[in-house]
Formats: C-alpha cells, structure tokens, sequence
C-alpha cells in the first residue's frame, strides 16, 4: 500500500480529500436514480440483539504471541531486490520489486506472492522503473489479478488499471486516467472487474468490464469516492444534497443495492469499510471515533475513542475479527473477538448503566508502519532504520488473522 515519494496516509486520504473539495466546489452528484436506499425506503435487516458499546475498547501490549506470529510470517525479497507492501487478501500479496535488473533503478516490476511463500509471479515489468509505482491491486485467488500503476510521483499523476491471467502470464491494460478523481482500488468478482475513474467537472465514474476482453460498462457517474466490496455489495461515498453519504450497487451486475439501515443512515464520515459483516468508519472530526457495527446488533457503537490511537485514523482495513487502521505515526488493531468483546458479550452488562466493552485493541507496527487486510489476511509493513538512508531494512510480514490468539482483555 504504500509507495516510493508518497505516503500511505496522504495517498489513500486523497480520494476523500477529492469528495470534500468538490462538495466545497458545489458541485452536485449526477441526476440519475439513486444507487441505495433512501430514508423513506429503509434497507431490510435482521432483528436487533441487545445494544452494545457504551464501554469502548482498550490499548494493550502486543502479546508476545502475536509477535511471534508476525516474525514467523516474514517475507524475504529475492537477493538483491527491494520489496514494497501494495495489498494482500486471501492466500495472495501483491507487492512492488525494485532492483535485481538493468537499466535506471535496477529494475521495478509488480508481483503476486502466493500464500505460504513460493516465488512471486510477474504482473508486469514498469516501463519507467523510477517514476511508475504500483498503487493497488486485487486478485480472485485463483486466475484474473486487476492492479493500477501510477505514472509519476505525485497524486495528480496519470494512472493505468492493467489485467493479468494466470492461466497464460499475459497482462493488458484495460484503462488509463489522466483526469483528477478518486485513486484506484479495483474489484475482481467472478471474472468482472469494477473501478472508478475521474471524468471531469469533479465527477467519475463506476466502471466495470469482464477480465477476459469485452466492452466497459458504466454503472455510475457521480461526485464519489474510491468503491470497495463489502460481500456482494460494492459501497462508495458519494455527494448528495451538500452531505455525503454510502452508495451501493450489486456486485454481480451494478444494479441499485439496498444497504443495512444503520450504514444507509449515515451522512458525512469518513474511512468506511466492510467484509459484508462488519463495517467500520471514523465518525467526527475534532474528537475522531472509530464507530463499529455489525448485523444484529442494535445501533452502530463507539469502539476508539483515545487519542493518538484515534488521532488521525485512517486507512481501516478489516481482516476477520481485526478491525485495522493507521495514524500518523504508527498501525493499531482491534480484536472485535477478545474476551469481553461485543461478540462475546453482546446482551450482557460489564457493569451498573454501562454496556459490554468493545474489546481491546494493540500496536502491531513499530512508528510508520502500516498495514494491509482483506478476508483472514494481514499483512505489515515498515522498515529498520530510516527508510531514506542508506542500509535501512523493509520488513514485510503476512499472517492468517484468524490463526492469531485473541488480545488480552481489559483491566
């Protein structure tokens, strides 16, 4: 996730910085049907359990299990070449590889690592080894990977979204943008892939277009921000009325999709995420929170509130039972499992008038390191030493967060 030249933090804050300046802009979201529910027509959802969350959770060490998990889960570059953490998901991290070949820079090419180690597979050799950089990517685990590659060091660059097979080792570019807009994060669903793109005037688009060749499909245009796939859903924030709020649309075929009523409820937050199962978000500006819900639980509850583990939170990643995010200067997890946590506790009392506590969370990276999940997969990144001086070390370590101990619990 993170790249040479830019930040982690300022590259994945970009998209939302986009959707803030356009509404500040005055621009309007586009005048077709509206892609969710609506207040006068609430999303289905299940019967709610017992309220929980009026405790918020607590930091605690980073068991010494933990660590030993992380350390067993090192990824060693090839001799010589320097690796850069992009993403990573179920049994797959993609990476950036520079060195090890000729020409400027030795080299940079994209990678696929599979799970459990083995040699990485190439998506792609960089025209121009020094400013090309991979950005994002995604993989159905089993044969078509989506990834987008920035063509300069800075925001505002021009980005191309390229399409890999495994079964032939093959890579083709499927778009280009060279107009501001939401940065890249592609889906890839049962042979689809689905992005956006700025058009102009402030607005993108949602595009998808099968992985084996075929025509682009436009699903939406609109003041919006960088989609996710949130189970069979894909959500975004979008502009509408000087507020923004979630969008979704099916996955399978981009139709208008009814969101859960606490998520279709909610107007300007930031950072939303979600598995399909939990969805998290950061929710106030001058006291940031990060608010937590899940299917069945009566109303969405506060699960961070300390600074500086809230102070700045951004980048939220969910990886099974972790919710994660990053500050400015380092990455926490939350363990929504851990023994008193709502999961655990839901319906229970921790205590007179209060509710069950939301579990605990920990640092899991040394100051600057950052983190990525999807499904039951973490990974971390950071470096020993100062990563701009010479002999400094990256360090990249990919575990199965459901194979990880519970945190401890509070007090």
């Amino acid at each position: 996730m993170a790249t040479s030249g830019s930040s982690p933090a300022r590259r994945w804050g970009a998209a939302a910085l986009i959707l803030a300046g356009a509404l500040l802009a005055g621009c309007s979201p586009g005048t077709g049907r509206a892609a969710g529910p609506s207040p006068d027509r609430p999303a289905d959802r299940p019967a709610p359990r017992a309220a929980v969350g009026a405790a918020p959770a607590c930091e605690v060490p980073l068991p010494e299990s933990w660590r030993r998990s992380f350390a067993a889960g090192e990824y060693r570059a090839p001799a010589g070449q320097r690796a850069v953490l992009v993403d990573t998901g179920p049994g797959w991290t993609a990476l950036q590889l520079t060195g090890g070949g000729t020409g400027s820079g030795g080299g940079r090419r994209a990678v696929l690592v599979p799970g459990g180690g083995g040699a990485p597979r190439t998506l792609l050799r960089f025209a121009d080894p020094v400013e090309h950089q991979l950005l994002a990517a995604d993989h159905d685990g089993r044969r078509w990977a989506a990834f987008a590659v920035l063509e300069g060091r800075t925001l505002d660059s021009p980005w191309s979204l390229y399409v890999w097979d495994a079964a032939t080792g093959r890579t083709r570019r499927l778009a280009r943008a060279d107009r501001p807009g939401p940065l890249p994060r592609p889906v890839v669903r049962d042979g689809t892939v689905v992005w956006a793109q700025g058009t102009g005037g402030g607005r993108a688009t949602v595009f998808a277009a099968s992985a084996a060749g075929g025509p682009t499909r436009a699903w939406r245009t609109a003041v919006l921000d960088t989609p996710f796939a949130a189970g069979g859903l894909l959500v975004w924030r979008e502009a509408a009325g000087g507020h923004t709020r979630p969008v979704a649309v099916a996955l399978s075929d981009g139709r208008p999709a009814a969101l859960p009523a606490p998520i279709a409820a909610l107007r300007d937050v930031r950072a939303l995420v979600s598995d399909g199962t939990t969805w998290a978000w950061v929710a106030g500006e001058t006291a940031p929170r990060l608010m937590v819900w899940r299917p069945g639980e009566a109303r969405p509850f506060a699960a961070v509130t300390a600074s500086p583990a809230a102070d700045g939170m951004d980048q939220l990643r969910i990886a099974g039972r972790l919710v994660t995010w990053r500050t400015p200067e380092t990455s926490y997890a939350l363990d929504l499992g851990s023994p008193g946590g709502p999961a655990a506790s839901a319906g229970s009392d921790s205590g007179p008038g209060r509710g069950p506590a939301a579990g605990s969370y920990a640092r899991i990276t040394p100051p600057y390191g950052y983190a990525a999940a999807s499904g039951n997969a973490l990974a971390l990144a950071y470096s020993v030493g100062n990563a701009k001086a010479p002999g400094a070390r990256p360090v990249i370590r990919v575990v199965d967060a459901t194979r990880l101990p519970a945190l401890p619990p509070c007090g």
